[in-house]
């Protein structure tokens, strides 16, 4: 019995393993083309593009302001994405905020705890910042369901 779970673990590490976080820079670069499967079956995932004053002193300075900025780029999109999420019922949760106030900074405050999965620095240290939201815990602090 212990073989045959330690089996088990064994395949599904090799099974994920490959499964890393897509790469949005190339080279020093972002990609011209970003190719985003946002809604995923367990996640919403963003990205967010950030860059700081190249007048800053230190390469330092310049790369913390440009991941600061792509971090608040990243939560603006997932807020735009899970707006218009549909719930139980047919409605999205835009119109549920209407009725709701208290839904949006709930929504607002379980965005601030996204997971930040990659941070990417470019050769001019520009910064691809790539989140998610697990779907379970968006429902959990929004206190709904999802369609």
């Amino acid at each position: 019995m212990h073989r045959t779970k330690s089996a088990a673990l064994l395949a599904l590490a090799a099974a994920t393993a490959g499964c890393g976080i897509q790469s949005r820079v190339r080279q020093g670069q972002v990609q011209n083309t970003i190719d985003q499967a946002p809604n995923r079956a367990f996640y919403v995932e963003a990205i967010g593009i950030g860059a700081s004053d190249p007048a800053l002193k230190t390469d330092t300075q310049r790369k913390a302001l440009s991941r600061d900025a792509a971090i608040v780029k990243a939560q603006y999109e997932l807020l735009s994405m899970v707006k218009g999420v549909e719930l139980e019922g047919g409605v999205t949760v835009d119109r549920a905020i209407e009725k709701d106030s208290s839904l949006e900074a709930r929504l607002k405050e379980t965005i601030r705890g996204a997971e930040i999965l990659k941070s990417e620095f470019t050769s001019d240290n520009g910064c691809v910042v790539t989140m998610r939201l697990p779907k379970n815990r968006l429902e959990k602090m929004m206190g709904v369901r999802f369609r």
